[in-house]
C-alpha cells in the first residue's frame, strides 16, 4: 500500500484504502455509470483498525469498501471540512443499509 499510495497519490506513507478511477473523464463516467474503478484495501491495516475501533474485522472491511466506492463516486473528504461530513454521513448511510440486510 505504501508503494501504491506514493505512485499514484503522491504520499510515501501506508493507507487503508486506494480508489482508482476506470475512466479519467467525467464524460466518459456519465456514459459508463455501471463501471466505476477498482478499490484496493489492505488487509492488515483493516485487521489492525477493526481492533483499534473495537468493531469487527468484516465491518471494517465494509467501511473501507464503502468508502473507496464513495472515492469513485465523487466524493472527496480531503477537500473541505463540509465535503469530509458529507462524505461521513453518506458511509454511514450505507454502513447501516449494509448491516440491515445481513
Amino acid at each position: 500500500m505504501t508503494q501504491l499510495n506514493a505512485q499514484y497519490r503522491g504520499k510515501n506513507k501506508s493507507t487503508d484504502v486506494l480508489s482508482f478511477p476506470q475512466l479519467s473523464q467525467k464524460s466518459e463516467v456519465r456514459s459508463q455509470k455501471w463501471l466505476l474503478g477498482d478499490v484496493v484495501i489492505s488487509i492488515p491495516r483493516a485487521e489492525f483498525q477493526a481492533k483499534q475501533y473495537g468493531g469487527s474485522f468484516y465491518d471494517e472491511m465494509y467501511r473501507l469498501l464503502i468508502h473507496g466506492i464513495l472515492h469513485l463516486s465523487g466524493y472527496d473528504h480531503e477537500q473541505s471540512k463540509h465535503r469530509a461530513a458529507m462524505m461521513r454521513k453518506k458511509e454511514q448511510e450505507i454502513f447501516d443499509a449494509v448491516k440491515k440486510m445481513g
